[in-house]
């Protein structure tokens, strides 16, 4: 007995050392990660939409990117689900209800999109559902993992967040090829039914959340002192300089949807080859996660923005070979070419996201975590949302349909100078690293420094899979 005692409390130390990276192996953090697993595990269907909406409802580019934005919405007010879930519990529980709620939500906008769409407008409306469906998880997940991570040692830093964002990209890398594999045997309409089971999860978790009954009434209270503490802080130039520099940085057009139908339209690649692509730049994500955290903690946010910015838009760049075909007179294949520029370009982008978290997570003082982490977030997704609707614009303004790509260069070229839009404005970022408390913003609390959590994605990670 006493032998097994050991053995068990050294397999325990092992997991909490490897596979939880020093974290504590506790139930609730257990629902936690899958909370995010989940985000990533509906990846399933993002190429089952993108082809939906292309082959089955007809839509062009712009409109495409159009519907991008919209359905970006949802994380642009999620403050609101913040107030929400604090001010206003259900059953007595400000998490665990919403946990459910949110889940049965996404189900039901899934089964939606499996026998009742036929439209671009019930399409943009399932999705925008299955949208709410995960921010609203996600608000509740952010503040739980706020509440953790303030106890994070300093030697441990980033690895709450590492494991969190781990998590996520590891349910994606899981269903990246499948959500290829699978187009070419089935319908759209049954990966999004296969995908309808995959909320539930989230709301079957809910029961190992820790959390202390309430009442049933609404905490005006709470929401009021929430609204004047979240005033106080964004009026702070610690605050609001940093936020605006990641507005800019991503409000730029992007040329993701046009680019979509040209490899899909113009270079006939099918499913089965995307979701290979989608399961290398998985890894690749899960690569950038890891080189972050072990050898960029140290460098400064304005360094890593900087040249990350740089290197970004020079490598998009590249992009003109396969656009202009020249790829094919260096002799290189189009597949190999278009896995390449995008395994480099999502470590990259990795490794640039990771300080938006931690930044993020640096500004938010005890007792609005969730709120003022989801409205600093939410101001990200809005810039998001105007790249995909500037994005759209140019797409329309350029002629690039789902036939005529004579234009794609130009935007290509437009949509990658505008990444350097930010660089004058870096000053706005603390002079600070992930790792180290030194210029951290004076409004901190000595326990918040360091803090970090997981991240908003438009759309990538938050379950409405549509960005290719």
């Amino acid at each position: 007995m006493q032998i097994s005692f050991v053995g068990l409390n050294q397999t325990k130390q092992f997991l909490k050392r490897t596979v939880f990276l020093g974290n504590e192996p506790t139930l609730e953090l257990t629902a936690i990660l899958l909370v995010y697993f989940v985000q990533g595990i509906l990846g399933l269907a993002r190429l089952a939409i993108s082809f939906f909406l292309k082959d089955d409802l007809a839509m062009s580019p712009a409109e495409v990117s159009a519907l991008f934005g919209i359905v970006a919405l949802p994380w642009v007010v999620k403050p609101l689900f913040g107030f929400v879930s604090d001010g206003l519990p259900i059953l007595g529980y400000r998490r665990r209800s919403y946990l459910v709620l949110s889940g049965l939500l996404g189900t039901s906008s899934w089964l939606m999109l499996a026998y009742w769409v036929k439209t671009p407008l019930a399409a943009t409306l399932a999705i925008t559902l299955s949208s709410i469906s995960v921010a609203i998880s996600d608000v509740i997940v952010d503040s739980l993992v706020v509440e953790r991570a303030r106890n994070e040692s300093v030697g441990n830093i980033g690895a709450l967040q590492s494991l969190c964002w781990g998590t996520s990209a590891l349910g994606g890398m899981i269903t990246a090829y499948l959500s290829g594999f699978l187009l070419e045997v089935f319908s759209s309409q049954t990966i999004f039914l296969i995908t309808a089971s995959f909320p539930l999860i989230v709301s079957l978790t809910a029961g190992l959340i820790v959390e202390e009954k309430v009442g049933n009434t609404s905490n005006l209270d709470t929401v009021k002192q929430q609204i004047s503490q979240l005033r106080q802080a964004v009026t702070q130039r610690t605050i609001w300089l940093p936020t605006a520099f990641l507005f800019i940085w991503q409000a730029t057009p992007t040329a993701d949807s046009a680019f979509f139908y040209f490899t899909t339209n113009e270079l006939g690649f099918q499913p089965e080859f995307l979701g290979r692509v989608r399961l290398a730049t998985s890894m690749a994500a899960l690569i950038g996660v890891w080189l972050f955290q072990k050898f960029f903690k140290t460098v400064p946010f304005r360094q890593i923005f900087g040249w990350s910015t740089v290197a970004s838009a020079l490598l998009g760049m590249t992009m003109l070979l396969l656009v202009t075909h020249a790829n094919r007179s260096l002799g290189i294949d189009d597949r190999w070419f278009s896995l390449g520029d995008s395994l480099i370009l999502t470590v990259m982008g990795q490794i640039a996201y990771m300080p938006v978290l931690v930044l993020a997570a640096r500004l938010c003082p005890p007792g609005i975590e969730a709120t003022l982490f989801a409205l600093l977030m939410s101001i990200t997704n809005l810039a998001a949302l105007l790249s995909y609707e500037s994005g759209a614009l140019l797409t329309h303004l350029f002629h690039v349909t789902e036939t005529n790509f004579e234009n794609l260069w130009l935007l290509v070229v437009i949509t990658n100078l505008t990444t350097l839009l930010p660089l004058p404005f870096i000053n706005w970022l603390p002079d600070v690293t992930a790792q180290g408390a030194e210029g951290a913003p004076a409004m901190l609390a000595p326990e918040m420094i360091g803090k970090n959590v997981v991240p908003d994605f438009i759309p990538e990670c938050e379950g409405v899979g549509i960005r290719d």
